[in-house]
């Protein structure tokens, strides 16, 4: 047995360095299955940022899809996703830099099929399928001009020649257009301010009429009829599994459960496996995909349960959680073609997979009956090469809030197997409010996590009132009351923590990006729990916020914290701009400089005005970086500044070589 050392916390040397961080770093977004190939795309913090789709062949052979100046990213809503698909091995992809869509024909120069648009990338597109005919690409549009960007679902020429047409227009926003496999019916979701995708959308379905033969020269829709949808049902991920057979998820039950429609009846629908469990996660971005029926009919879904997601099979109208190591799923596709091994399961699906040990990867995993269900790694994770003990594998905790309702998260523990702490010493604690606000803790391996934990510092990714994979009820949790109860429950999971001995209840800080920089920065200026604080991107005004930010999130506070201007004196009530006296303790602000979702001069103004007070405040602003960071230089120094910042105020030494940090 290995001697073990006492060091302070937050001192302990790691191997789990910066560079290894990023050179891990590499993620997978989203994952294509185009016959029996396997497509996916992967940001490169070492190149900017850089989205690059891949190309794996039914042999095995991996190669990059996308040209090598480009990065395949789109900003309809900002956030993107479903800036690329695959048709018959055919690559059609959004250009970052001017928006415009490409084609991408095998062993061919890539070339536009959109025009160029009046101003620099003034439309966007995104979530597009290619006709049975290959004649058209059926997309979502943001078209960007004079007012409000307004948003449709349009037919662009798969060729290039002449301009898209409009097929559906009227509603505030779209997604998921779909094809049925004939080509004879388009479905779609849309939905109006001030819902978001989450709160209450429409399922419609029209068919497809066009003029000029084989190849038409118009397309155009017929009359169209609402399938499921309305006040306070979300519905999403259409899928036509045949051309009389529509799936959906919706959450008329109070969960995200999966539905079916004939084509004879589309009004009548079927739950096809009742649950009080959720079977999606909230649309933020476009692609996503939480389910899959393979060629046999066997249905895969993601379910979440417990702060996990795990891969699960419908079975006779249940649900059938199937033994695969991962707590994290997403990106569910049915895999087709014969790429499986021979002894694999005829049925089987890809999709992005991890667990508390394993960053995620794309995995192919067996599901029909009598498969194993253990994954194969079709892009294989990067080895880290760590010593054991060092991961630290989260616990699931439940606890009260306070105001006689439950909240969660996941627990990590210090882990290194080389050091431990100071005797009788319980370890400092971080405190991570996720972005969102709806959206939950990340049940997979995250280095960023495994940074702090193996340099000695507890962590607790807390899953608030409004977090996702807790039903609806949990999720409306939230509904006018942003900046309250997710801060009672970050309190309440630091003060659960520490009154069991597992976190010093003197040396606690709390971090969190984006929304979760505003919880954030709500905790620091409305109690005491803390004694430092990290905010990325955070919201410091409200009202700021509710007059100046993007389209698909200008009507979100409406429902978490009031309709503006009517309920302007709680935006200035819950706007930690305005309680600079409750701020007593040390801050960080790291900001991107080109965030057009939380634009700079809200980390400015809090940095301002905290440091007027004469409470030491350190702020990096990062050129070139948007609404999180993708740069591995900027991930870097985010760290640094980070660690320094913890140093300087618990009082211990890192064992990192960093640079100075001005807090003043």
């Amino acid at each position: 047995m290995t001697d073990t050392a006492r060091v302070p916390y937050g001192a302990w040397p790691s191997p789990l360095t910066i560079d290894l961080v990023l050179e891990a770093g590499v993620s997978v977004a989203e994952i294509r299955v185009d016959g029996g190939d396997v497509w996916w795309s992967e940001s490169r913090p070492s190149e900017g940022g850089r989205i690059v789709v891949m190309h794996q062949l039914a042999g095995g052979t991996t190669v990059e899809a996308s040209p090598e100046d480009t990065s395949v990213r789109t900003r309809v809503h900002e956030y993107g996703g479903g800036a690329w698909w695959v048709d018959r091995g055919t690559l059609f992809f959004a250009d970052w830099t001017t928006q415009r869509l490409f084609r991408a024909d095998p062993g061919k120069t890539p070339a536009p099929i959109t025009p160029a648009s009046e101003i620099p990338a003034g439309d966007r597109y995104a979530d597009g399928v290619v006709t049975p005919d290959r004649t058209w690409v059926i997309c979502v549009r943001e078209h960007h001009g004079a007012g409000e960007p307004v948003n449709e679902i349009v037919a662009v020429p798969a060729y290039g020649e002449g301009p898209p047409q409009v097929l559906v227009s009227g509603p505030d926003f779209v997604a998921w257009p779909r094809l049925s496999p004939d080509g004879s019916r388009l479905c779609w979701i849309e939905w109006d301010h001030p819902d978001m995708p989450w709160d209450a959308t429409r399922l419609r379905v029209a068919p497809i009429e066009s003029s000029g033969g084989l190849v038409a020269d118009t397309i155009t829709l017929g009359a169209a009829q609402t399938v499921a949808g309305g006040p306070d049902e979300s519905v999403q991920q259409p899928m036509w599994r045949s051309a009389d057979e529509l799936l959906f998820v919706s959450d008329r039950t109070g969960w995200w459960n999966l539905y079916r429609a004939r084509a004879d009846d589309l009004d009548a629908a079927t739950n096809l496996a009742p649950t009080e469990q959720d079977l999606a996660g909230p649309p933020w971005v476009f692609g996503s995909s939480s389910y899959a029926v393979c060629d046999d009919g066997t249905v895969a879904v993601a379910v979440h349960h417990d702060g996990i997601v795990s891969l699960g099979r419908i079975d006779d109208g249940a649900i059938e959680l199937l033994d695969t190591g991962l707590t994290s799923v997403s990106q569910v596709r049915s895999l087709t073609g014969g790429i499986a091994p021979s002894d694999r399961s005829r049925a089987s699906v890809v999709c992005l997979g991890a667990s508390f040990t394993r960053e995620p990867t794309v995995a192919q995993v067996p599901v029909g009956d009598g498969a194993s269900g253990r994954p194969l790694e079709l892009r294989p994770a990067f080895e880290l090469d760590l010593p054991d003990g060092l991961i630290s594998v989260p616990e699931h905790i439940t606890f009260d809030t306070g105001e006689g309702e439950r909240a969660h998260g996941l627990f990590y523990a210090p882990a290194n197997p080389t050091v431990e702490g100071p005797e009788g010493e319980a370890p400092p604690l971080l405190v991570l409010s996720h972005g969102g606000p709806t959206a939950a803790a990340r049940p997979q391996l995250s280095l960023d996590v495994q940074f702090w934990t193996s340099r000695g510092f507890g962590v607790v990714d807390v899953n608030y009132r409004g977090s996702i994979g807790y039903g609806r009820e949990f999720r409306n949790a939230l509904r006018d009351r942003w900046g309250v109860a997710d801060v009672a429950d970050c309190v309440s999971a630091a003060g659960h923590l520490a009154s069991t001995g597992r976190a010093d209840g003197d040396r606690m800080a709390i971090r969190g990006g984006s929304a979760g920089g505003y919880t954030t920065l709500c905790a620091l200026s409305l109690t005491d729990r803390f004694a430092a604080g990290v905010s990325r991107y955070g919201v410091a005004d409200l009202g700021a916020l509710a007059r100046d930010t993007h389209k698909f999130e200008s009507r979100y506070l409406d429902r978490l914290v009031g309709p503006w201007p009517e309920a302007e004196a709680t935006y200035l009530e819950r706007s930690p701009i305005h309680h600079i006296d409750g701020f007593s303790c040390p801050l960080l602000v790291l900001q991107g400089l080109e965030d057009v979702i939380v634009p700079p001069d809200q980390s400015e103004q809090i940095v301002d005005a905290v440091r007027a007070k004469g409470i030491p405040v350190a702020y990096l602003a990062f050129e070139g970086e948007q609404h999180g960071f993708r740069r591995a230089e900027t991930i870097r120094r985010a760290l640094q500044a980070e660690l320094a910042f913890y140093g300087s105020v618990f009082g211990f030494e890192p064992a990192d070589d960093l640079p100075p940090l001005d807090l003043r």
